[in-house]
């Protein structure tokens, strides 16, 4: 019972949290309510009883990439007059889009394909039960070869943004590190010494 009653009040805030997102006219309001997401989604997913994934959703997206998103947002000079005017542009595109989204989902998790009625409710499980460890099996023996397919795609993704980042073009400055970290002051400050000279006012 106390399950149930935690589980509708952590959906009803996910989705009041998740309408708020695409509704605040701010940005750093719609990222502190994005925040507020992530929490009750790692409260749905311990109520699974996934709890490695769980804290990886709030130290990952909450902990680095929300606060990475919220820094970049508040150093930005954001014209809010002119997001304004692009919500009230977009928003009937926006809701016709939301409702066949909200159509389809209905359709693939109604209660005719998803539920209790169509599958077994899941097995509780014991006290010293590590899912880390079930899922640590899982990736390196069922799924070894899509885990390590995807590990080299995202290494290919990191080279290639080093690569595009590192790139020079013409009539672009860039900086050279080992230039900037070699340079001594004697190389940057010359002291000149003159010998002073009366002032023509004084005369």
């Amino acid at each position: 019972m106390i399950e149930q009653i935690s589980f509708y009040v952590f959906s009803a805030l996910l989705i009041f949290a998740a309408s708020m997102v695409i509704t605040m006219r701010n940005p750093v309001h719609s990222a502190l309510f994005l925040v507020m997401a992530f929490f009750n989604s790692a409260a749905l997913w311990l109520l699974l009883e996934a709890e490695f994934l769980a804290i990886t959703l709030v130290l990952v997206y909450v902990g680095a990439v929300m606060v990475l998103f919220l820094f970049v947002v508040m150093m930005l000079d954001i014209n809010v007059a002119r997001l304004r005017d692009g919500f009230a542009r977009y928003l009937p595109i926006a809701a016709v889009v939301a409702v066949i989204m909200a159509i389809e989902m209905i359709l693939v998790v109604g209660p005719e394909h998803f539920g209790l009625a169509q599958f077994a409710e899941p097995a509780r499980h014991a006290a010293d039960y590590s899912n880390t460890r079930e899922l640590g099996n899982l990736l390196y023996t069922v799924y070894l070869y899509p885990f390590e397919i995807a590990a080299a795609i995202l290494l290919v993704a990191i080279i290639a943004a080093i690569a595009l980042t590192m790139r020079r073009r013409e009539g672009t400055r860039h900086q050279n590190i080992t230039d900037q970290v070699a340079a001594k002051a004697t190389d940057r400050v010359r002291i000149v010494k003159m010998a002073s000279e009366p002032n023509e006012a004084e005369e």
